[in-house]
């Protein structure tokens, strides 16, 4: 059946306000063919074989009264509270056991019939019987009371919900600050920790520099002192040559000078020079150290010998410098 032929259905169901869909074998609600027609406020959908009603259905809010009576539903919708404008509703012989928590929000619902359903103990207590017109106006006023206390209850316990998530949302951010300041103070004493390692290796180089320097002072001083030593060592090794050396000088001197006044001597003594005129005074002395020579003879004798000590001790002193 197409959408025109519905529409021109459910305009042969419409008498004045009122739309009668009742006995119709219908499973469904017909809720888009009924928001056409928004001065039909008053729906019969009574005896058919609805389990139940789409979302859309909570958009009539132009309705005042409904029939749901003798159908199959099992439950309402939960935005049920935005037909505002409702104020009838049967729901007679159905197969209702709780009702949405927002029923509550029907505050213009005067008139209510749930009997015949198997509703909880405490919703059938608050519904009552239904028997007739005042027992249904009850029923209405009761059962949206308890369904506001039942409204409060799930506000209350939403609120605790949304506080408990709240609370635990701040601990799940205490937690996270905590641990990113864990992480902080653990990334700064990483950074601190390898500083310090750093500075440690620095002045270790430092103090091997220091040590190097110190030691190659050391060793400096060593050298030096020890150039100091060898050379004061050489230095008195070798300050008595030069005397030893002028000694041997003089000695020698002493005597070439000796042999060579020994041999003008002779020459003029004992070749015929002797009667030249300059070997005259050169005879005349020699005669007269042979003269004292022979009175000095002790002397003489003491003489040589000092000398032949003397040249002993030079010729030994000699010898040994050499080894």
């Amino acid at each position: 059946m197409s959408k025109n032929s519905k529409v021109l259905n459910l305009k042969d169901k419409i008498n004045g306000n009122e739309v009668d869909l009742s006995l119709c074998n219908l499973t469904e609600v017909p809720v888009r063919e009924l928001a056409l027609f928004t001065k039909a406020t008053v729906v019969d959908l009574s005896c058919n074989n609805i389990t139940s009603l789409p979302p859309e259905f909570c958009n009539l809010t132009h309705l005042v009264k409904v029939d749901l009576s003798k159908n199959q539903l099992t439950c309402l919708p939960d935005d049920l509270g935005n037909l505002t404008s409702l104020q009838h509703l049967d729901l007679y012989n159905n197969k209702l056991t709780v009702l949405p928590v927002s029923f509550s929000q029907l505050r213009s619902l005067k008139w209510c019939d749930l009997k015949d359903n198997p509703l909880e103990a405490e919703l059938a207590k608050a519904a009552g019987d239904c028997l007739d017109e005042k027992q249904c106006k009850q029923c209405a006023s009761k059962v949206l009371q308890h369904m506001r206390e039942l409204q409060d209850e799930v506000d209350r316990a939403r609120e605790k919900r949304l506080l408990k998530e709240k609370g635990l949302e701040r601990k799940r951010e205490v937690k996270q600050k905590d641990r990113e300041a864990k992480e902080k103070e653990a990334r700064k004493r990483e950074k601190a920790e390898e500083k310090e390692k750093r500075r440690k290796e620095y002045n270790a180089q430092k103090a091997a520099i220091a040590a190097q320097e110190q030691q190659k002072k050391k060793n400096e001083e060593k050298k030096k002192k020890n150039g100091l030593a060898a050379d004061k060592k050489a230095a008195e090794k070798t300050a008595p040559k030069p005397r030893r050396s002028l000694i041997g000088l003089v000695f020698k001197l002493l005597l070439l000078l000796l042999t060579g006044l020994a041999g003008v001597a002779a020459a003029c003594r004992l070749t015929d020079l002797k009667k030249e005129a300059m070997c005259v005074p050169v005879n005349v002395a020699v005669d007269d150290g042979l003269s004292w020579a022979k009175e000095q003879e002790g002397v003489v004798r003491q003489l040589v010998q000092n000398l032949s000590s003397a040249a002993k001790e030079f010729l030994e002193s000699t010898q040994a410098s050499k080894n």
